[in-house]
């Protein structure tokens, strides 16, 4: 168990402090990571809502590297695990061998092995893994919770990072609904487009070795056992505005109903293109998200620039379409995001 007297205490005088940190880690992690100054900004941002990422891009863009120099970052335990089809729920929780006596003898698994102060989780290519694990996963992010060996398990601080392998299909299985839902964003991993970012990537001899790299991350400048109070707080101490909220409604209805809004797309059938999506929950995690980023900017108060800023990360994975739309889904949603952003007038 942790030790409470050891856990930092977040109080409200200290949040331009706790604001410091979470600012020079980012600066930190940007010298590691360089030419992703967006993905890490949003990284931070979920960290500081306590909420959880699924990450898409090409293979070989650092988000390994990325991902464990926000770990370090944060000074908790980090694991990662690889997707695969006869990935089973149980492997996650304990691992069987036979010991050197010849008897069976079961240790922890990824999820367990630190016990409560596991902090961050990487899952890669989580849609090569089955249903069952996927199950697994959502109580985990839903409740920070798991059972195993008759008894509840408690992981107060984890924060779990998946990525998708979009290129290959065959031993995939697609993310069921619920489970994309539960993710605090969606956020794409591009590469670089700075010419000078390539180039140090390829020939700066620095990013070359990603353990030292990853070394040169302060380790612990924003303890990972006070995120759940700071993101507490965050949320209370940022407010909005009446003109802001109806604002934020505008748009979940442009989500919900594009047609009565106005919004038209090339070549879509718009009175069929959406078939769910943008719940309540998806709405809250938008305005949550939008509190940090105004608190990140030195604000008190959330203002439109916050939720645009969030908007397409947070929404976008949460809209489902007509199955004739499918193939072609990730562009589509998107630019559904941008042409409600264009079209729903901001206070």
């Amino acid at each position: 168990m942790t030790d409470p007297a050891a856990i930092p205490v977040v109080e409200p005088q200290d949040l331009f402090l706790w604001r410091e940190r979470a600012l020079r880690l980012e600066t930190e992690v940007g010298r590691v990571v360089i030419g992703q100054e967006r993905v890490i900004r949003f990284l931070l941002i979920a960290l500081l809502a306590h909420g959880h990422v699924l990450l898409e891009g090409d293979v070989g863009v650092g988000k390994t590297t990325l991902l464990r120099a926000m770990a370090r970052g944060v000074g908790g335990p980090y694991q990662r695990v690889e997707g695969t089809v006869d990935l089973m729920p149980t492997d996650l929780i304990y691992h069987a061998s036979i010991g050197d006596d010849g008897r069976p003898r079961l240790e922890p698994g990824a999820l367990l092995r630190h016990g409560e102060t596991l902090a961050v989780f990487f899952f890669n290519e989580i849609n090569r893994a089955r249903p069952q694990v996927h199950a697994l996963l959502l109580r985990l992010m839903a409740e920070r919770s798991l059972t195993a060996f008759n008894r509840e398990f408690s992981l107060p601080y984890v924060v779990i990072f998946a990525d998708r392998n979009s290129l290959e299909r065959d031993e995939t299985f697609d993310l069921p609904a619920a489970a994309r839902d539960r993710f605090f964003f969606e956020v794409n991993v591009s590469m670089p487009t700075d010419p000078d970012a390539r180039r140090q990537l390829i020939f700066d001899r620095r990013f070359h070795d990603t353990d030292t790299l990853v070394a040169e991350i302060g380790e612990g400048l924003l303890d990972y056992r006070a995120l759940p109070a700071l993101a507490r707080l965050i949320q209370a101490e940022v407010t909005t505005s009446p003109a802001l909220e109806e604002y934020v409604l505008s748009l979940w209805t442009a989500l919900r109903d594009p047609v009565a809004a106005g919004i038209a797309l090339p070549d879509i059938d718009m009175s069929r293109l959406v078939k769910g999506g943008a719940s309540p929950r998806g709405m809250a995690y938008l305005v949550r998200a939008a509190h940090v980023r105004a608190w990140l900017e030195g604000r008190k108060t959330v203002m439109p620039e916050d939720v645009r800023a969030v908007f397409i990360e947070s929404v976008a994975h949460r809209i489902f379409v007509d199955p004739i739309y499918l193939l072609r889904r990730e562009a589509i949603v998107r630019d559904l995001c941008t042409a409600i952003l264009e079209k729903v007038r901001a206070p």
